[in-house]
């Protein structure tokens, strides 16, 4: 490729570069005053491009297309401002993994709200009047639109800069973005600049997807799109950093678009197609800023924040009640194939239970009693998963031997992501652990000749006797017990106090001779294990897998399963898994807006039980505070 083309295509790149600034400044301020993950930032920049594209196709003409870009961002910021006030002020005081929680239920509701207003097909907007032409530049016709997009990033990124450094409202938010609790002590109104600061980022959200109008449809996948790449973006220009996040966007954009202009290129014999690595390299970038610089490229070590939550207990053996109530249940689920001989969709939805129950259990290991909050818990299922079935698939192996390749294939990328992984923490390690997800997807997606890229490995069934779906239950059920017993027995053992000493207080743990990154780094091996039985599992259970098996979603639904049910209790991922599953199942097969009433569902449980369900059960206080 010639410079003049690598030329055009970093010009391509500034123009992408403009809405993933769009989104990810809005998701840094939010993030920096009110220490909010909202999942549910992505919907905003999709609410965004819906409503500039309506009020650009009925009012049409230069009033609709320009004026509607001015009006969404305003209407989206009210909807922002609507959504801090209604609801996340209720749960400033919960733990922040649970405000995670009903942020993607907010994303389920707002998705389908969208697909109830504008229906399932994508809406293409008009072209920008005025800038429908294009300009030739290295021999290349430029749009208009593009050069336009080019430059009012800088401009808002120097509006923006002039709010925070000279007026009282940056000011403020530059203090609470150091700390929030000393601004709420000086006696500043918190509630009014949370709600200022969120519809500003909601604003500057819906701006960034209403300026895309012009270059691609709405639809409604753009949500978990726009914040992944949000997410990213935040990271490597480090949180809190205005600058960092236009600077992160420019950088990623054009490594995209540079992948894009080189193409295929040949080494010798050997051909790389570089427009591939456009799936993955944003995550590949953020990856490594995270291991060399952990508080991104402008960012700053975040101070300590004084949690107002309710400290966490101690984690006690359990009592002969829940033993026993244990027993029960495993009984009557070693029944369960002899009671359900006239429901057989009944044994086909309890393996998909169990196989969530051990998912969950696994990830509660590392994010509960580890502390370590991994968004890319997918990725050892997945290995799990395509482990198994590439040992059938490629080496005629039988079952036995594809479920013991699960957990050591699994294993083996946890311990190599683990080892980068447990030198951060908080929202950073979360993050790390997202890129590493997202890698091992795009190379399951792309790696054709040996995964089948998208669509994935089929014929992977049980054989004899697990063939019958009752005996597969009862090895599903068996392996599931095992393994929730193991992550048991490990956490009351020597290396289980271990771990949570690291969790509570890593300098007390270091000083009395653990080797706290050690530990953390072979806890998050054994969580990696665990789940990749879960996801070898799996495979047999539907016979074919793809790459949705390590998609985020996959992440995203093991995180809600964990709060639902309680981070706090042992018990807590067993039952949010099953009544995640149960809902899931039940709800899809109730409406086809089913994703609204699940994140209706989700949020009545949060608000209502912000500790989770087994928390507030197990809870002694809280039933006094509701005692009539």
């Amino acid at each position: 490729m010639s410079l003049d083309a690598l030329l055009f295509q970093a010009l391509n790149g500034l123009a992408a570069a403009s809405g993933l600034f769009f989104v990810a400044v809005g998701l840094s301020l939010i993030f920096g005053v009110t220490r909010i993950i909202n999942i549910a930032h992505g919907s905003l920049y999709m609410l965004g491009t819906y409503i500039a594209a309506s009020l650009a196709l009925k009012v049409g003409g230069g009033l609709g297309f320009w004026g509607g870009i001015v009006a969404t961002a305003l209407i989206v910021g009210l909807i922002g401002a609507a959504i801090e006030i209604v609801l996340l002020r209720r749960i400033y005081r919960a733990p922040e993994l649970f405000q995670l929680l009903a942020t993607f239920a907010l994303l389920l509701v707002i998705n389908d709200v969208a697909l109830w207003l504008w229906g399932p097909e994508d809406l293409l907007g008009p072209r920008a009047p005025g800038l429908r032409d294009a300009i030739e530049v290295l021999g290349r016709r430029l749009p208009s639109y593009d050069l336009f997009l080019i430059f009012v990033a800088p401009v808002v990124l120097l509006a923006l800069h002039l709010l925070l450094a000279r007026s009282r409202f940056g000011r403020l938010v530059r203090a609470a973005t150091q700390d929030r609790e000393m601004v709420g002590a000086l006696g500043v109104n918190q509630a009014l600049l949370f709600t200022l600061v969120f519809a500003l980022g909601a604003a500057l959200a819906g701006l960034g997807g209403a300026l895309q109008i012009a270059r691609e449809p709405a639809n409604l996948g753009m949500d978990l799109t726009a914040i992944g790449d949000a997410f990213v973006v935040v990271v490597v220009g480090g949180m809190g950093s205005i600058t960092g996040a236009y600077l992160a966007a420019v950088i990623i954009a054009e490594i995209k678009a540079l992948c894009i202009g080189i193409g295929l290129v040949s080494f010798g014999g050997f051909a790389v197609n570089f427009s591939k690595f456009t799936l993955v390299a944003e995550f590949l970038v953020m990856a490594v800023v995270l291991v060399v610089r952990p508080y991104g490229l402008l960012g700053r070590e975040q101070a300590a924040v004084r949690s107002i939550a309710e400290p966490e207990k101690p984690i006690r053996p359990a009592s002969t009640a829940l033993r026993t109530t244990a027993a029960v249940i495993l009984v009557v689920l070693v029944c369960l194939p002899l009671i359900a001989r006239s429901a057989p969709y009944a044994l086909v939805l309890g393996i998909d239970v169990l196989i969530a129950i051990l998912f969950a259990a696994s990830l509660h290991f590392i994010m509960g009693p580890g502390g370590m909050h991994s968004f890319g818990h997918a990725a050892y299922f997945g290995l799990g998963a395509y482990g198994a079935a590439l040992v059938v698939k490629w080496l005629a192996a039988p079952m036995a031997l594809a479920l013991i390749a699960a957990p050591l294939l699994a294993a083996a990328g946890a311990l190599l992501f683990g080892w980068f992984s447990v030198r951060l923490s908080g929202v950073y390690l979360a993050m790390l652990t997202l890129a590493f997800a997202q890698i091992v997807w795009s190379i399951v997606f792309q790696w054709e000749g040996v995964t089948g890229g998208s669509n994935g490995i089929v014929g992977i069934w049980p054989s004899a006797p697990f063939n019958d779906t009752a005996a597969y239950f009862w090895l599903t059920l068996t392996l599931t017990v095992a393994g929730v017993l193991l992550l048991r027995r490990v956490l009351f053992a020597p290396f289980g106090y271990a771990m949570r000493a690291g969790r509570d207080s890593g300098l007390r743990a270091e000083a009395i001779g653990i080797h706290v990154k050690r530990v953390h780094w072979l806890g998050f091996a054994i969580a990696g294990t665990v789940c990749g039985v879960a996801g070898g599992v799996f495979a047999f259970a539907k016979g074919s897998i793809s790459p949705e098996t390590i998609h985020v979603g996959r992440s995203i639904d093991g995180l809600v399963m964990v709060l639902l049910g309680g981070l706090q209790t042992l018990t807590g991922p067993i039952v949010g898994a099953s009544v995640f599953a149960l809902l899931q199942d039940t709800v899809m097969r109730q409406t086809e807006y089913w994703r609204a009433l699940l994140g209706l569902i989700i949020l009545a449980l949060v608000l209502a039980l912000p500790g989770g369900i087994v928390g507030a059960l197990t809870n002694r206080p809280f039933w006094r505070r509701r005692a009539p």
